[in-house]
């Protein structure tokens, strides 16, 4: 029987702080990356497992993308076989396994065969994640072969491997982990992430993977998840694009002895979201051709819908992002984006900054600021806020700038 969610009670007390590691910081899991041979070059690490010790809560939220990848309607499928229970995850980069018909299903379901061989649990039990080129059949051989060699490593001190091993353009791997301390004990949580292009998670995210060793019923931390996702990996955008292969899992093995209750929910989201958050801005700064972050803020809008859809909007804007990357404070295109949100409110009552700088106010410019402004757009961080005058609601959605860079990766990406 599924369990109940908790209603969130008060706890304090609490403190996140961070840990060394990343997804095998908390206890109760093991974890490997290898080359099989997907990537053409013999350095790069291609395959990852991560594998808990025992039964484990499970949840995911995955890409709401109709074109699915194979990977994602298998874990759909299993997750819901076992009401929210796994004992691994195996992720292979290189090669999407989307739009493969039978075949990339059937090397899906034979990628977590081997994998439940291999950690000693049923098929069901194991999530299968892909990522990289779209259409391309999967070299299974090569991946089972690979499963092998990464059951065989499985370590708690190889989660930065894992982490390397998901990457596809990415810059650099991302991996975080936190402790969050409570009266009741202390628990970790731990997390990778991929992402670097084809960026605007809708209810999931790029591949993120988080773990914890508190002790949560599988409907708990479905509930965490979706909340801690919200407000970070569901609140960035590197190119307004849904991948096909998205998807964001999260595990807990209970090793810590503390369990999350409703009074200690909170504790459990905020140690979520410490990770989330580090991790998914981590995405965004290393997003294709990205050299800056930018932090578009939109407040005093009636909803919280409706700022985040404002600041979606303005994330998402080429003429935004470019403007951002050359340094020009062209209030403009922010306000022009704003304006077609889709969302009511009043320009006369509308203000933008960019740095603190106010370029335009009551329906009226200060283009004698343009030049602090534009000294602040020179900076690797960016903050754009917009007020809309029409509420007490705010939200934060966080970017990167279009440059030369992003096209360039993109126009060669298959070549």
């Amino acid at each position: 029987m599924a369990e109940k969610t908790v209603t969130p009670g008060v706890v304090t007390d609490v403190r996140v702080r961070p840990a060394k590691g990343g997804i095998t910081a908390p206890a109760g899991f093991k974890t490997a990356g290898v080359h099989c041979g997907i990537k053409a070059a013999a350095s790069a690490l291609d395959l990852a497992i991560l594998a808990a010790d025992g039964p484990a809560s499970a949840a995911a939220l995955f890409t709401t993308n109709l074109a699915q990848a194979a990977p994602i309607t298998l874990s759909r499928r299993h997750i819901d076989q076992t009401q929210g229970t796994a004992r691994a995850v195996v992720v292979n980069s290189g090669c999407a396994n989307a739009c493969t018909g039978e075949d990339g299903l059937a090397h899906a379901r034979m990628m977590a065969v081997e994998t439940a061989t291999a950690v000693g649990c049923a098929p069901e039990e194991v999530l299968v994640a892909s990522t990289g080129v779209i259409g391309v059949a999967l070299k299974i051989d090569r991946v089972i072969a690979g499963i092998r060699a990464a059951a065989a490593a499985l370590s708690p001190a190889n989660g930065s491997a894992a982490a390397r091993a998901i990457m596809t353009t990415d810059p650099f791997p991302k991996e975080h982990a936190v402790v969050v301390e409570t009266p009741q004990g202390a628990f970790s949580v731990g997390g990778m992430a991929k992402g670097s292009g084809m960026i605007e998670p809708n209810m999931a995210t790029m591949l993120g993977f988080l773990t914890t060793d508190a002790n949560v019923p599988p409907a708990v931390l479905r509930q965490a998840l979706q909340a801690s996702a919200r407000d970070t990996f569901n609140a960035i955008t590197v190119d307004g694009e849904c991948s096909t292969n998205d998807c964001l899992f999260a595990i807990a093995s209970g090793a810590s002895g503390v369990t999350i209750d409703g009074a200690s929910y909170p504790a459990l989201l905020d140690g979520l979201l410490a990770v989330s958050r580090e991790l998914a801005l981590g995405i965004v700064r290393g997003g294709e051709g990205a050299t800056k972050l930018i932090a578009v803020t939109v407040t005093e809008a009636r909803t919280i819908d409706a700022a985040r859809q404002v600041a979606r909007t303005i994330a998402n804007s080429p003429l935004v992002k470019t403007a951002v990357h050359g340094a020009d404070p062209n209030w403009g295109r922010i306000v022009a984006a704003a304006g077609r949100s889709g969302v009511t409110f009043d320009i006369e009552r509308a203000t933008v900054q960019v740095g603190g700088t106010v370029l335009f106010e009551n329906g009226r410019p200060h283009d004698d600021a343009a030049p602090q402004a534009a000294e602040h757009l020179k900076g690797r961080t960016v903050q754009i806020e917009v007020s809309l005058g029409s509420g007490t609601e705010s939200a934060t959605i966080w970017t990167c700038d279009l440059t030369a860079e992003y096209v360039r990766i993109n126009g060669e990406y298959r070549t």
